[in-house]
């Protein structure tokens, strides 16, 4: 960091506002790379020239912006962007994110026909203790656990399921291109919860950290619902995106 940058914690605003707009410049610029560690505390303290009190508080708010992360006993490192997916058309995770250049492989953790429980039968339509098959799936984006999925399906679309390799297809894809059900509409509910021990296992997260957690149901063109499932995302990498417009009156 040179002089310049250390010259301008100066003036009317708070120091740790200064401290924070000089590294969130640097961060922008390129100064500092994804993942890179910054100085310490001690070292930012004495580039700018203010206590480390003053230093905590504008790292603190580079880490509410998700901008910096921070490591026990080893410090402080850069964040890397959050993964979106465009939620106002209806695409696969593997799909959306092969269209903006990201490698996604899948692990099926499990596979398996089991009696529809009252909530599911409602979603699917089904009768209650009818044959349905359950997919477990933790979604690699890049190599890294971003997601884990809990999925539903009507037995005759699992049965056909099984002889496809879900560790490198889409749900969705494999339904329309293999068994050529167009796919209709999806209802999405969205909420945040905390993950549990087996969530924090598979997605490699701390025990409580916040996940996002998405209910799909998607029906068929018809209007059959075929697909019900849990979606959970590390709140820490990945978001929902969606642009609304506003209606105009004629």
């Amino acid at each position: 960091m040179n002089q310049q940058i250390v010259n301008k914690v100066n003036g009317e605003r708070p120091l740790y506002d200064q401290v924070y707009q000089a590294l969130l410049k640097q961060i922008v610029d390129g100064t500092y790379q994804i993942h890179q560690q910054l100085p310490s505390e001690k070292e930012l303290s004495e580039l700018f020239n203010v206590s480390r009190i003053t230093i905590r508080q504008a790292l603190n708010q580079l880490r509410l912006e998700h901008l910096v992360y921070k490591i026990q006993g080893k410090g402080t490192f850069i964040s890397a962007p959050k993964t979106f997916q465009n939620i106002s058309q209806l695409q696969g995770f593997a799909e959306a994110m092969t269209n903006m250049g990201h490698e996604v492989f899948n692990v099926v953790k499990e596979f398996r026909f089991i009696p529809a429980t009252p909530q599911i039968a409602s979603k699917l339509k089904v009768s209650v203790n009818s044959t349905v098959v359950e997919i477990k799936r933790i979604r690699l984006l890049n190599r890294k656990p971003v997601s884990f999925e809990l999925t539903y399906l009507p037995e005759a679309i699992g049965l056909a399921l099984q002889e496809i390799n879900l560790a490198t297809r889409d749900v969705f894809l494999a339904i329309e291109e293999d068994l050529s059900i167009a796919l209709g509409h999806a209802d999405l509910n969205i909420d945040a919860t905390l993950a549990d021990e087996e969530l924090s296992e598979l997605l490699q997260v701390d025990i409580n950290a916040p996940l996002l957690r998405v209910e799909r149901l998607t029906h068929d063109a018809a209007g059959h619902p075929i697909d019900f499932e849990y979606l959970y995302f590390s709140g820490e990498t990945f978001q929902y995106r969606l642009r609304v417009d506003r209606k105009r009156n004629t």
